[in-house]
């Protein structure tokens, strides 16, 4: 490998890092090993043989494919594609004047990106895509006389949405309409204009990197990997994301409490059985020898915010708490908006946590009159109906933004609840900049029960680590 290229392999792995995948030392080696077994002037067997050297879970390959499109892209410079020979349809000379959306080039532009919206040619999807951002994508770079590339500029003016309609009755055109067939050819012309998207986005970063250089570009347009999603700025792609990530975190989390507990189970010095070791060593108890130490499972008592504004955090954390409850002696969960209700019976024992999240979503009675947050009200209940729910094997969980629309938090109660407990913690999916300000209480709260940001599935994690500690 000759020292240019080596230098650009390490680059795009210190990119990696930075977007925060975990690439070892040993890992970097192995992949640039793999790049003088495979031919380098096949784009595709290059990012096979270095995905297959430095990802270690699906999860992060979107991260990976974005900054390989950055560092070994496809193409260079302007790269249009040759002339379609899509043939324009006639414009009637009595039509009215053309407006500003309209002309010859998007017209094609957008045949062709009908055709692959049939077709599904992958080929042609590429093409359309560096044809679209050449021809729409040019804007003016923040400095004067600069220039830029733009994804906006050029997905607003093609317009992909626009021509559902039309490629769903050429698809189905001699045949029924509606019904599972009409969904199957929506869903999947839908799913092309998504990888559409992602080539003129992937095209847009190319040339921007040209323009500038590839570290740059790929730190500024780098997407966060799925653990470092923001629950509450998640789309509903990455809740999809997030929801197929809770098992594998829930097992990976379930196999590293076990090694800790083996790692860290000395108890009591079983004096007898050092005596008979030492005999080995003439007499010499050159190492001691323990009884195993009993685990002490500890119940946990969730008390979480299921208002719009923070459903998701609780949900993903609702999700992970009962994927783990082997590790708890006992769980009981419970959610409110303005009113109480405990969640615990939606999570059967072998149950599937993930439709157990659905039908609390649709059956659990958190809202009365007005369905404003009211933290105060859902502390006052909690005592007054489950007065002993809380006891010295208990570990408190709160989960919620602290933020109860100026209302009365019942300060004193909450207080009564993390005294009684043997650990209460409130994690608070908000940033920490953000908190304290509008009617957050953050501070006031923190007073009382530890407070801890949890944004994302990483922080998630960490501290579930230090919960079963």
């Amino acid at each position: 490998m000759t020292l240019p290229l080596l230098e650009h392999q390490l680059a795009f792995v210190t990119a990696l890092r930075d977007a925060g995948l975990t690439v070892s030392v040993a890992e970097g080696l192995d992949a640039a090993a793999a790049m003088r077994a495979v031919d380098l002037r096949d784009r595709g067997q290059l990012r096979d043989a270095l995905a297959a050297t430095l990802v270690k879970r699906q999860a992060q390959r979107p991260v990976f494919d974005a900054a390989f499109d950055v560092f070994y892209p496809a193409v260079v410079g302007a790269s249009v594609a040759p002339a379609s020979d899509t043939v324009v349809p006639a414009r009637d000379d009595t039509a009215a004047p053309r407006g500003p959306l309209e002309d010859p080039v998007r017209d094609r532009v957008r045949l062709d990106l009908a055709e692959f919206l049939r077709t599904g040619d992958e080929r042609l999807r590429d093409a359309v895509a560096r044809e679209a951002v050449t021809a729409f994508g040019a804007v003016a770079g923040s400095d004067p006389g600069t220039s830029s590339w733009s994804r906006l500029a050029t997905l607003s003016r093609v317009s992909a949405q626009t021509l559902m309609a039309t490629v769903l009755a050429q698809v189905l055109a001699g045949g029924d309409r509606g019904g599972l067939v009409e969904q199957r050819a929506r869903t999947t012309v839908q799913a092309r204009i998504t990888q559409f998207e992602a080539r003129v986005d992937a095209d847009v970063r190319r040339r921007l990197a040209e323009l500038s250089d590839a570290q740059t570009v790929s730190r500024r347009t780098r997407r966060p990997t799925i653990e470092q999603v923001d629950f509450l700025g998640a789309t509903r792609a990455d809740l999809v994301a997030l929801r197929r990530e809770i098992q594998p975190l829930a097992r990976r989390l379930a196999t590293r409490l076990a090694l800790d507990r083996r790692r860290g189970s000395r108890g009591q010095l079983d004096f007898r059985r050092t005596i008979r070791a030492s005999l080995s060593t003439g007499g010499v108890p050159v190492e001691t020898l323990h009884r195993p130490r009993r685990p002490l499972k500890h119940d946990l008592v969730v008390i979480c915010d299921l208002s719009e504004s923070v459903s998701s955090f609780a949900h993903f954390t609702l999700l992970l708490v009962f994927a783990l409850h082997e590790v708890f002696g006992k769980v009981l969960a419970f959610g409110f908006v303005d009113e109480l209700d405990e969640l615990t019976r939606f999570f059967t024992p072998g149950g599937d946590v993930l439709e157990a999240v659905v039908r609390l979503t649709d059956e659990a009675d958190v809202t009365a009159m007005f369905g404003r947050t009211d933290y105060g009200r859902a502390f006052e209940l909690l005592d007054e109906r489950f007065p002993d729910v809380v006891g010295t094997r208990t570990s408190l969980l709160v989960l919620g933004d602290a933020r109860s629309n100026y209302g009365d938090l019942a300060l004193p109660v909450l207080r009564q609840f993390t005294e009684r407990a043997r650990h209460a913690y409130w994690l608070n999916p908000e940033r920490r900049g953000i908190w304290n300000t509008g009617d957050s209480r953050a501070a006031e709260v923190d007073a009382i029960i530890p407070m801890r940001e949890c944004r994302n599935l990483t922080q998630l994690g960490e501290f579930v680590r230090d919960l079963t500690d």
